[in-house]
């Protein structure tokens, strides 16, 4: 099967299985944001189960994403690392792989990519100051012991304030990998299209590109240096029920730092609500974007759709304009 099968669509399947129909040397850029691999939140991600906020204040029943197992990190590498050796068969010489990822198994993700024969160029960190606080206090557990409570009172009063060790996490690291390119940077370029990075790219107050972005102001130095667009309301869609949709800008901005052709082609094997999809598109290049989720997909067709009305909409306006101004010259002549 060929990839024209699967240009500008979104495929509800699963991403091992769909991937060796996808040719090879054929991607120029695959931008994703996998399953994490914590706790409910691994490649047999069930959105109704992940979405329940029944039990989200039950201590026997943690929300996902807190439970904390040292084997979650052995699974998630097993995983990514075919799924990294797909995506290295995939991509053009000199393609670059950009992935999301928790804090806390970057590591794993990072040596899978890795391993699947990659070059980890670098690591761009999402910074932001709205997250909520994960870490838990161990009254509960204070209040089941067979002890008085005056007893209970004073160790409550010995460890007031100290918790789990969870921090407030307030960044998501994104690797940055690229398939080796074919001889040197300059035949590769000229060969296939892709393997350099476009430094026109601005970012903050007309700044050189960085590894470091933020979409939310934070201070006049950090918006000066890091800042991308913010997230407009309507870009998610009010229908849009995905747990962690990503800002339009930020895959914008990896899209333009790295896609150089019209006919670039943008895969995101775990498109979700179609973010990728729909950053690609606006920026005029080629997606393929895939999901195990029929639910995703549909919100991702959506969005596209609405997009396209949009991009119908301001090209006839924009042709309109030209007319007008076009008349109006005329006149004046």
């Amino acid at each position: 099967m060929k990839n024209k099968d699967f240009i500008n669509k979104i495929v509800c399947a699963d991403a091992l299985e769909l991937f060796p129909k996808i040719e090879s040397n054929s991607i120029d850029v695959v931008l994703t944001d996998p399953p994490y691999f914590l706790d409910k939140l691994d490649n047999n991600w069930d959105h109704c189960k992940v979405s329940n906020q029944s039990n989200q204040y039950v201590i026997k029943s943690l929300p996902a994403g807190m439970k904390f197992e040292r084997e979650q990190g052995k699974r998630f590498y097993n995983w990514y690392l075919e799924i990294s050796e797909e995506v290295f068969r995939a991509l053009k010489p000199g393609g670059f792989f950009f992935s999301f990822s928790s804090p806390r198994l970057y590591h794993r993700m990072a040596c899978a990519i890795d391993d699947a024969g990659f070059e980890i160029r670098d690591a761009f960190i999402w910074l932001y100051t709205q997250n909520q606080a994960k870490a838990m206090g161990l009254d509960h557990l204070i209040n089941k012991m067979e002890i008085d409570q005056r007893a209970k009172n004073k160790i409550k009063e010995k460890l007031n304030g100290w918790k789990t060790p969870q921090i407030k996490s307030c960044f998501e690291p994104i690797a940055m990998a690229q398939k080796p390119v074919d001889q040197t940077y300059l035949n590769n370029m000229l060969k296939h299209d892709v393997g350099l990075f476009n430094t026109e790219v601005k970012i903050g107050n007309n700044m050189y590109p960085s590894n470091v972005f933020t979409v939310e102001s934070i201070n006049e130095l950090i918006d000066r240096t890091f800042l991308l667009p913010k997230p407009t309301k309507k870009e998610k869609g009010e229908y849009n029920t995905h747990k962690t949709v990503k800002p339009l800008a930020i895959c914008e901005y990896l899209i333009k730092l790295s896609a150089f052709s019209k006919g670039a082609v943008v895969l995101d094997p775990f498109v979700g609500s179609g973010t990728t999809a729909v950053a690609a598109k606006k920026l005029g290049k080629n997606y393929i974007g895939i999901d195990s989720n029929r639910e995703y997909v549909k919100i991702a067709e959506k969005r596209l759709k609405e997009l396209d009305e949009t991009q119908k909409t301001d090209l006839f306006f924009g042709e309109r304009r030209k007319q007008e101004k076009f008349q109006l010259e005329f006149q004046v002549v």
